[in-house]
């Protein structure tokens, strides 16, 4: 009776048979590990420790963005407010609110607040925030209009595409230096914008940088 099957093919059947299953495996734990919003990342929205609202706090009290994130001109890291930097105002305004009672907590006992952090880039990206602001990148160009947001959430998808559009087409995003904190800067139109960006680029010498190696270091 002649062979269905040579050993050659049932090897090549079970290398096959493996490599399916490992396929499989590696799609399903990738999927359930990237899957959720934290990765994909548009849309994120995690409950904090503390209900601050920008829309409050920079929309209707105007407050200037560096009073709470102090280094975003100097470092290539955004600071999160100490606990210290919201007392200076709570210590006096809604002292008592029981919405604040993480805060008198973290105050009382020198623990910080566990901030959930939203803005991300993958740990093998190199991303310097102070280089970016200095160029006239302006937080709504990543962060969308956090003055109209009662919980921030991500807006952008902070992908790698989305990083190189910005980087090829630089004229079309880039601000007037002292407009870059400002969240209700709107270019007039798209020609403008363009006129504005190249001029930007000329004054300052910006060249904007389009190697792997500028982020991937």
């Amino acid at each position: 009776m002649p062979l269905v099957f040579t050993r050659r093919s049932d090897l090549w059947l079970g290398r096959v048979a493996v490599g399916t299953i490992l396929a499989a495996s590696l799609g399903v734990g990738g999927a359930y590990y990237y899957g959720p919003p934290e990765y994909t990342r548009v849309g994120y929205q995690p409950a904090q420790p503390v209900p601050f609202s920008h829309q409050q706090h920079v929309g209707q009290l105007k407050m200037d963005c560096r009073y709470c994130h102090t280094h975003v001109e100097e470092s290539p890291h955004s600071n999160v407010p100490s606990t210290q930097t919201c007392m200076q105002c709570h210590s006096l305004v809604a002292a008592q609110s029981p919405k604040l009672a993480a805060v008198r907590e973290s105050w009382a006992t020198g623990d910080p607040i566990d901030w959930q952090r939203i803005h991300k880039v993958p740990d093998y990206v190199y991303y310097n925030h102070a280089v970016h602001v200095r160029r006239g990148v302006g937080c709504t160009n990543c962060h969308g209009k956090l003055n109209e947001m009662p919980v921030v959430y991500e807006v952008k998808p902070l992908s790698m595409g989305w990083c190189l559009n910005c980087h090829r087409n630089s004229e079309k995003y880039l601000m007037p230096a002292d407009q870059v904190l400002n969240p209700d800067y709107l270019p007039t139109d798209d020609r403008k914008q363009v006129e504005l960006g190249e001029a930007i680029k000329a004054h300052s010498g910006i060249k904007v940088q389009q190697t792997c190696g500028t982020c991937h270091r």
